[in-house]
């Protein structure tokens, strides 16, 4: 899908959104209110030029239009891998937009993220997984490494990865495979539109210890993830023992 139809269905009632060199940017208007849209388009390789352009949209957000809600669209097939970005620290750059994001969520701005095309590895991790929400398009493509590569870093045989992942999703690429991990709070198929307005309403529930992340309770309802939850709580009790 091209960006300019997605955002005509995702904003019916107007937008002013432009992608420049994959840089996604502007506002939208969703039920009657103005949010801030910042994101990746067109298959993007994030080099440090692209993460600080948008840690810098973050944060002019933050100074410029307080308690403004942040769109963040993703659509990158990860890091630039290229010996420059590598020399200049791409990694940090990534780990700065990420920080930049969360000081939104702090200073009161929720941060809703949207997959509506491809995300890999670290252009998911540090753009569309610091969101309060987490949502992707269900002809989204998401994986942290596709299974060759797995197999290379790994030293497992890539077919008995292919096996593993028709059983586990935590081997499988795809957007259903993280919805069922909890990476995901939903797919979003006939009316993005209106799943943007509510997402943008819903309240975020507090839960145990003031954390507003669900992840690892979406995980153990759905079967993607059934130890996360169970480990992690077996910690917080042995660390209070």
């Amino acid at each position: 899908m091209t960006p300019n139809p997605l955002f005509d269905r995702l904003f019916p009632e107007g937008h002013a959104v432009a992608v420049s060199e994959h840089f996604v940017s502007g506002t939208a208007t969703v039920g009657g209110e103005t949010i801030r849209v910042v994101g990746t388009g067109g298959d993007a390789e994030i080099g440090v030029e692209l993460a600080l352009a948008m840690a810098v949209d973050v944060l002019r957000t933050v100074r410029d239009e307080p308690g403004r809600a942040i769109l963040v669209l993703v659509d990158t097939q990860g890091q630039r891998l290229r010996r420059r970005d590598e020399l200049l620290g791409i990694n940090v750059y990534m780990a700065h937009l990420a920080q930049c994001l969360e000081v939104a969520r702090r200073a009161g701005h929720r941060v809703v993220s949207l997959v509506h095309g491809r995300a890999v590895s670290g252009g998911y991790i540090t753009g569309g997984m610091m969101a309060d929400r987490c949502h992707a398009l269900a002809s989204a493509e998401i994986s942290v490494m596709n299974l060759p590569a797995m197999a290379r870093v790994t030293k497992i045989p890539q077919q008995r990865l292919e096996e593993l992942a028709e059983s586990s999703p935590v081997f499988a690429p795809g957007a259903a495979n993280y919805l069922r991990m909890g990476q995901l709070d939903s797919l979003w198929a006939d009316d993005p539109a209106a799943a943007l307005a509510a997402s943008l309403t819903d309240d975020v529930p507090v839960l145990a210890g003031g954390r507003t992340d669900r992840r690892r309770e979406f995980g153990a309802e759905r079967g993607g993830r059934p130890l996360a939850l169970a480990v992690s709580r077996r910690v917080r009790t042995d660390a209070v023992d």
